[in-house]
């Protein structure tokens, strides 16, 4: 008797090839939310953001009266 070639989950239950290549995709997508969440602390402009937001408020306030 021939044996089974599909794949098995997390459970031991047997998966079909559209659910691999959609846990395969879902890996893949983690994986970039995991490096986008690394990246989301750090500044774009390579400055200290409180800084500069400090510094916008000062300079409004020169401005303006709040």
């Amino acid at each position: 008797m021939a044996e089974g070639t599909a794949a098995k989950s997390a459970n031991g239950s047997a998966m079909s090839k559209y659910d691999v290549e959609v846990e395969a995709r879902l890996r893949v997508l983690e994986a970039a939310v995991e490096e986008l969440k690394g990246h989301s602390h750090q500044s774009s402009g390579g400055g200290d953001v409180e800084a500069k937001l400090d510094d916008l408020i000062t300079r409004l306030g020169r401005k303006m009266k709040f």
